[in-house]
């Protein structure tokens, strides 16, 4: 799983059938420090996430699979959680 920091949301008028009732969100993978750590992307949103929230998300096979609509879909990227803190063990 990858951090990543809600930026926005993508708003699609037609999308497939297996996308229907998912919120879609611009996120921005971050490190642990909360440096940008990548281009944005879009996720679909399976934790009730909103924008400004620190997210774990998945991305590739396994991201589909968490699609409640059901786990043969294209999808790339999907937010798993709502991060509530990062503790980096006293690392600088």
């Amino acid at each position: 799983m990858k951090l990543g920091k809600v930026i926005g949301r993508v708003v699609s008028t037609r999308k497939l059938e297996c996308l229907e009732g998912l919120k879609l969100l611009l996120v921005q993978p971050v490190d642990e420090t909360g440096a940008s750590a990548g281009p944005p992307l879009v996720a679909f949103d399976a934790a009730r996430a909103g924008e400004g929230d620190l997210v774990i998300f998945e991305s590739g096979k396994e991201a589909a699979q968490a699609n409640p609509n059901g786990w043969f879909n294209p999808a790339d990227a999907a937010i798993l959680g709502v991060v509530d803190a990062v503790d980096r063990g006293g690392a600088p």
